[in-house]
């Protein structure tokens, strides 16, 4: 059965992006060396990316660019090179190097994959499908970096999400910047 991981960085206060939908926040810090290291390392995999449309759009958007290759060439490699998958009802198509689109009920779709052979599987951002996938007990690790800032208000990853998870922390790392990844599975 294929792994399915979580990552995202957070605020302080439990929140993924701001109220906004804006997540720049999550961007600060890159100036550090072991930061940088660990994000290289993180996009050297061979994994498959999960995504809901808003992500998808907002890293295909980016990571296709000059600019992402210029700042990041480690990361945008890997990000273009892995295989992805956008669930959306509302999209049309795709056009990001190896992405393929599901349009069928998530849940559904997410089970098949997971009993398919294949590497495993990563959801960055994409709050959408992480709520979900969480209630219904479909997520093995949670992957988050916790940032050093408090929004106030914004909009949770666990959104929808009825029954407590029970969760067991597996490793932590702090970085000079101030970020703090943590690592938890289902318990």
């Amino acid at each position: 059965m294929r792994k399915l991981t979580v990552f995202n960085h957070v605020t302080l206060d439990g929140y993924f992006t701001d109220a906004s939908g804006d997540m720049s926040w999550a961007h600060s810090g890159g100036d550090d060396p072991d930061f940088q290291k660990f994000t290289s390392e993180n996009a050297s995999g061979d994994g498959e990316l999960l995504f809901g449309r808003i992500t998808y759009e907002m890293m295909a958007g980016f990571w296709t660019t000059p600019a992402a290759k210029e700042s990041m060439p480690a990361v945008a490699e890997g990000m273009n090179r892995m295989r992805k998958t956008v669930f959306s009802r509302t999209l049309a198509s795709v056009s990001w190097s190896n992405t393929r689109l599901m349009k069928g009920d998530l849940l559904s779709e997410v089970r098949k994959m997971k009993d398919e052979a294949g590497p495993a599987m990563v959801i960055l951002g994409s709050g959408s499908i992480v709520g979900p996938l969480a209630g219904a007990g479909l997520i093995d690790e949670y992957q988050v970096i916790v940032n050093p800032i408090a929004l106030g208000k914004g909009r949770t990853m666990f959104g929808g999400v009825k029954e407590r998870l029970q969760l067991k922390l597996t490793r932590s790392r702090t970085f000079g910047n101030g970020k703090v990844f943590v690592s938890y599975e289902a318990a």
